[in-house]
């Protein structure tokens, strides 16, 4: 039986101009609306703003003087959606995850820096008792463990809240921070489980009252609009946005016989992505995001042909070597635990959805045992960064491996090089 060949969503220059086109147009408008959040944040010497704290930590600064100096930096999310740093004084009790009320002294930031993280000196002057949803979700996570270290690891997992800092070295050391960051990667899988769940109770509702309607259709809007309640209730975290544009791009794509799986479906996702949401161009953890649908496309491209037994077990593999310069160039640390990761990617697609599952029949401490053991262990990790030239080589081998099976092959050896280099100075 011959099967029919999946299309290309642009099937002329004239079309994808149209697109880029349209995408400007976009653009414009997001910027123009973040230039009005600008210009109302600094037309004034001080401003007053409402904001959620998402991190506080202590710094420690020695003056010229020689005199050290400690106070708290706070991380905060303001409700018109852009984020900034300001610091406080030591005597400032805990307030993290909560709403604030402060006066900002923002008038001398530039546009440029506040459509990054800005820095901007404040008046704390109210903290409100949070009493939300999200807020009585936490306190059930934490009913169900004794371990202050574990709670954070599911309400980062489930609502994703900032990890402490030592939990955040600890998960770099063992090369598995994407694994707690909620991104695409987390999104799938709740996709699957929804499709899942959806699809038994909606095939006995089809067969007795719509058999006109189209099931995978109709389980893909109840599920991406579930998945988009969840997106905002977690304050949409850059990665998992990403990948929920994707998810819409590529069932449109699907349900009219195109091509998913390709380069153009992710640059069209980022092109609209940036597009909506211009903020992100300097988010980090955005382009390693894309970066990873990035090489999984490329494996998916070039090793088609494999079989899927196959492409589970090597998948892993070959996103582990093509992020590590990645990982390298921007976090610059690497132990002998982070092969372990490929294992870790494979146990989590099972350990997720347990997890959840447990937490919501109120037995989310059964997994508290393997948990602590990750948690214990204490790797000790090479602070040496990759220079970003030999990251650069790796993007310009990625992108002539696109076209190029030779220049596939070359990008492998290339990233399993910088593998050894960096297992044998650990060694």
């Amino acid at each position: 039986m011959q099967t029919l060949e999946k299309i290309s969503l642009f099937s002329s220059k004239k079309d994808f101009f149209l697109f880029l086109r349209f995408s400007f147009l976009l653009l414009i408008l997001s910027l123009s609306y973040q230039y009005y959040n600008y210009h109302e944040l600094t037309k004034f010497d001080s401003q007053l703003l409402n904001a959620v704290v998402l991190k506080q930590y202590t710094k420690t600064k020695t003056a010229k003087n020689g005199r050290v100096k400690k106070y708290e930096v706070l991380k905060l999310k303001s409700d018109k959606g852009y984020t900034f740093y300001t610091i406080a004084s030591t005597k400032l009790p805990n307030i993290k995850n909560k709403d604030v009320k402060l006066e900002v002294w923002a008038g001398n930031i530039t546009f440029y820096a506040f459509m990054r993280n800005f820095f901007t000196f404040s008046k704390i002057l109210k903290v409100y008792d949070n009493n939300t949803l999200r807020t009585d979700i936490s306190h059930k996570i934490a009913a169900q463990h004794h371990d202050t270290n574990i709670t954070a690891v599911y309400e980062a997992l489930f609502l994703a809240k900032p990890l402490p800092s030592n939990l955040q070295k600890l998960f770099s050391n063992l090369g598995i921070s994407h694994l707690i960051a909620i991104s695409g990667f987390h999104l799938g899988i709740l996709s699957f489980l929804l499709f899942f769940i959806i699809k038994y109770p909606y095939k006995f509702l089809q067969n007795r009252y719509f058999p006109y309607r189209s099931y995978h259709r109709d389980s893909f809007i109840i599920t991406a609009f579930i998945l988009l309640i969840y997106m905002l209730f977690i304050s949409s975290p850059p990665s998992l946005l990403r990948a929920y544009v994707m998810l819409l791009i590529g069932f449109l794509l699907y349900d009219r016989g195109m091509k998913i799986i390709s380069m153009q479906t992710l640059l069209i996702t980022v092109i609209l992505v940036l597009a909506l949401f211009p903020r992100l161009l300097f988010s980090i953890g955005f382009w390693l995001s894309v970066s990873g649908v990035f090489y999984i496309f490329l494996f998916f491209i070039h090793f088609q042909h494999w079989s899927r037994m196959k492409q589970f077990i090597l998948l892993p593999f070959w996103v582990y070597l093509m992020m590590l310069p990645y990982s390298l160039a921007i976090f610059g640390n690497f132990s002998l635990y982070h092969p372990l990761s490929i294992l870790y990617s494979m146990l989590f697609t099972l350990f997720y959805p347990l997890a959840l599952f447990l937490h919501l029949v109120g037995f989310g401490d059964l997994l508290d045992t393997p948990l602590q053991l990750l948690l214990n262990a204490a790797p000790n990790a090479v602070h040496s960064s990759l220079a970003f030239f030999y990251l650069t080589v790796e993007i310009i081998l990625s992108l002539f491996a696109v076209f190029n099976r030779k220049a596939l092959y070359l990008l492998f050896f290339y990233a399993l090089l910088i593998f050894i280099h960096f297992i044998y100075q650990v060694a």
